[in-house]
Parts: structure tokens; sequence; C-alpha cells
């Protein structure tokens, strides 16, 4: 079945739930669909229109989801009220609550030394019968090419969730699904991982719903953060008004 999609700056975001992205991926899996998730936010929406590449990955996503509240907000005002935050913590877990105790198994690829290892045994924990076929760290400073991915291959997971950063992430699922034998359904959710492991603290849901998440993260980590934040919450914003009132065109390609 193909999702709606609306128009963030020149990315097809589909217009999507939590409760729809994970009913049509379960579907998905058990047709044997491969191909990627992204979530978007802002900072993801931002790079694609630094680099084209990204934006080509992102809009040949097999579901590109609104992970940050401004993507959900732009969605509504062009006509999607179904639209709501589909964020990749969040996902992450409606797709193990729905595939526990079933045939689909996942794969959990990347992190710190030791995070895929927490968090595989948190999500058993919490979600007893769930099948992880297999975890890996890689080695973050090889090129995405380079990544090794002959254990997800072997494993032949319905589900690899993918816990790099944006764009590396993007561009590892779609090198990945390059190969038409490569199996599965890669999900690019980067800090998910340190989020759901306990190592990370999540920001407050009055902070998320109100789409100052970024806020909140930018006043744990400045110094990672600030340089990103600086460019990218005015850039998105400038772009979004320019958009919604008609003075700049961002076409789909």
């Amino acid at each position: 079945m193909e999702l709606p999609r609306y128009n963030v700056l020149g990315v097809g975001v589909h217009a999507v739930n939590l409760s729809a992205a994970t009913e049509h991926l379960v579907s998905a899996a058990r047709a044997g669909t491969n191909g990627y998730v992204c979530c978007c936010d802002a900072h993801s929406i931002t790079q694609a229109r630094r680099h084209p590449r990204h934006r080509h990955v992102l809009n040949r996503a097999l579901l590109a989801t609104p992970d940050g509240m401004p993507l959900v907000w732009a969605g509504k005002r062009q006509g999607f009220a179904q639209v709501r935050r589909t964020y990749g913590p969040d996902l992450m877990e409606a797709l193990c609550a729905a595939t526990a105790d079933t045939e689909l198994t996942h794969y959990l690829y990347g992190g710190s030394t030791g995070v895929a290892e927490e968090l595989a045994q948190k999500l058993s924990a919490k979600f007893p019968g769930l099948n992880i076929a297999g975890t890996e760290t890689p080695d973050w400073s090889d090129d995405i090419r380079e990544l090794s991915t002959q254990s997800i291959r072997q494993t032949r997971a319905d589900f690899v969730w993918i816990g790099l950063s944006t764009p590396k992430q993007e561009a590892f699922m779609a090198h990945y699904h390059q190969e038409s034998d490569h199996p599965g359904i890669t999900l690019g959710v980067g800090a998910a991982f340190d989020f759901l492991s306990g190592r990370v603290q999540q920001a407050p849901l009055p902070w998320q719903r109100s789409g100052l998440e970024w806020l909140w993260r930018l006043s744990r980590e400045p110094r990672r953060l600030l340089p990103r934040y600086c460019v990218t919450v005015p850039s998105f914003a400038a772009r979004m008004l320019a958009q919604r009132f008609g003075l700049i065109r961002y076409p789909i390609e």
C-alpha cells in the first residue's frame, strides 16, 4: 500500500502516526519487503537541503516518518489531520511490542561499545518473546562503504535497527540496500540506542510535545550539540516560513 506524503523543504515525509507506521512495517516485513526507514527531524531536513545526496536518500525511503514536531505541524497545515509524531525510540518500542512472540526478528547495529548489548537486554526484558537475532557495534571511523554487513545478512533479520548518526546512518542504509539480495527492513533511529538502553535521559514529554526537545538536549550536551543547533534551528525555521508563504518552492526530487 502506498502511503501519502507531504512536502517539507523538498523531502516527501509520509503522513503517518505511530500506529499506522507500525502496522505498515509489520505488513511489509511479512510480505518480504526490503527497504529502509528514515526518521526525519529538523536536523535531517536541513542536511537534505545542504546535501542533495541525502535528500535523494530520504525521498527513496520505504518510509520517512515525521520524527520531529515541526514536521507534524507541517503535515497538519497541508491537510493531513492524522499525522502524529512518529519518533524513532517510540517506533522501536512499538515494533518490538507488535512482534514479540512472533516469527519476526530484530538485529541491533550501532551505538558505542556495549550499548547494543545493553539495549538488547532492556528490550528483551520489556517485551518477553522478542526475537533478537544479534547485535553489533561497528567501527564508527570506517567509511559507510566499508562498514561490515556480513553478520546482518547472515541472520536475515526482518528489522535491522541502525544507531549511527544523521546523515551517516541514512547513507549506510541506502548503500546496504543497493544490493537486491540484502534482506530485511533497516531503520535509522540514531540516539534511540542511547535513550532506550538508559545511557542518556530523554526529554520530558512536555518538552517533546512542544517541539522544544532540541533545547532540552542542548542543555544536556552543549559542547556537542551547540554547533549543530546554531545552524539547524534558524536555517530550518527560515526555510519553512519561506515555503509556507510561497516565497520559495522546494520540489520533491
